[in-house]
């Protein structure tokens, strides 16, 4: 059995890590060229691939604000990437998981389940692309699993670990919302793939949390340090794409697994990943 992973970035890195993945880069495969990704495949002839490409934030902008301003980049990354890669897998009957986003609904209305269809379309550019996506690899005849990650939490400094970004601020907002903590899904990653899961799931912990929560655990389990609290209509007059708000239902993914794998509830989990982050 050979499993890959499209990417190099950090959750295609901490995954490589983990489950001892094979990645693959962009100079090994232009996966915007789907005749490269197909010939690609059949040298391989990989039984897992896990994408993760996926563009987040560049240079000289505030996270995903950078693909509100490289439009053509984040569609290349998010939509032709994903498609292609896909698309193929489906011809070959080969397992495929997609790293979606949860970033697609905004509001506390409910706890948003996998059926809901998106209410956070055209406020921001990264979240569109990432809708786009899951509409279209829905549509093909073997489409895999999508797991629908928000803001991850790591255990290590990294520059994409939401630590490390809210670290950064001088303010930070106090709106609730689900996360998902990286160390704890690793392993559930693991048993889902073994398991063949196909299908949407939301992949974040159970429960939510706020970024000034989680600054408040970091000065308590960590070290000292000062933030203030900026609300909402703040954020967005310093960002150029509106920011999603929202819980998810994690119900179906809770259903999915076995007694033995527990998912901590996201204040536990969070207060774990900064015990083994100091």
């Amino acid at each position: 059995m050979k499993e890959i992973i499209f990417g190099n970035g950090y959750l295609a890195s901490r995954l490589k890590e983990e489950l001892k993945y094979e990645t693959v880069t962009r100079s090994q495969v232009d996966t915007t060229d789907l005749s490269k990704v197909r010939r690609f495949l059949d040298l391989t002839k990989p039984s897992v691939v896990i994408n993760a490409i996926g563009l987040t934030g560049g240079p000289g902008a505030k996270g995903i604000d950078y693909c509100e301003l490289h439009k053509e980049e984040t569609i290349a990354s998010n939509i032709t990437s994903a498609i292609n890669i896909a698309s193929e897998c489906s011809l070959r009957g080969i397992y495929f998981v997609h790293f979606g986003s949860g970033c697609i609904y905004n509001g506390y209305e409910k706890a948003w389940t996998e059926i809901d269809p998106p209410n956070f379309y055209g406020l921001q550019f990264y979240a569109k692309t990432k809708i786009d996506a899951e509409r279209l690899l829905n549509l093909l005849p073997n489409p895999g699993l999508i797991l629908r990650i928000r803001m991850p939490i790591d255990n290590r400094s990294h520059p994409r670990n939401l630590v490390n970004k809210l670290l950064n601020y001088s303010r930070v907002i106090d709106a609730q919302n689900s996360m998902t903590t990286v160390p704890h899904m690793i392993k559930v990653i693991n048993y889902l793939v073994d398991e063949r899961v196909k299908g949407i799931v939301n992949f974040t912990n159970p429960g939510t949390t706020s970024a000034a929560e989680i600054m408040g655990l970091y000065n308590k389990i960590v070290m000292p340090h000062s933030f203030g609290i900026m609300s909402l209509k703040e954020l967005d007059s310093e960002t150029i794409g509106k920011r999603s708000n929202c819980r998810l239902d994690t119900t179906k993914l809770e259903n999915i697994l076995p007694p033995a794998i527990k998912i901590p509830e996201i204040h536990n989990a969070v207060e774990e990943c900064l015990a083994r982050y100091k």
